[in-house]
């Protein structure tokens, strides 16, 4: 399912919470967050800062994109969240690679943003 029900409490939620992609996201970020707290000062404005932008980014293209009327303005920001949830792959691999996380953390936030690429790709698809 890839979003969630029909009951009156759901229809006056923004637009964008129905969407278990969004709501995946949303978990990332404050996961990328947490564990991004004990990297080296010197990564602040680097690998730190990357990584949580790009987590960031994903779940507001979602908050843009469901509040657009179109499928294919929809589907564009989908997109965007797309790439923003590679950025967030690729900057966990290189963060293990120079030992800033801790294996079984890297799993679980590997695991979080396959979760919400998966999600995000599955509600593009719906999309047409």
């Amino acid at each position: 399912m890839l979003f969630l029900g029909t009951d009156t409490a759901f229809m006056s939620m923004a637009p964008h919470k129905r969407f278990l992609a969004w709501q995946e996201s949303h978990k990332l970020v404050l996961s990328v967050y947490k564990a991004t707290e004990p990297f080296p000062k010197h990564e602040l404005y680097g690998l730190t800062s990357q990584l949580r932008r790009a987590a960031f980014s994903a779940a507001p293209n979602i908050v843009e994109g469901a509040s657009r009327k179109g499928r294919n303005e929809f589907r564009h920001f989908l997109d965007i969240a797309l790439g923003s949830l590679a950025e967030v792959e690729y900057g966990l691999e290189v963060a293990v690679a120079l030992n800033y996380l801790k294996s079984e953390v890297h799993s679980a936030l590997e695991s979080q943003q396959r979760r919400a690429q998966f999600l995000t790709w599955k509600l593009k698809t719906s999309l047409g």
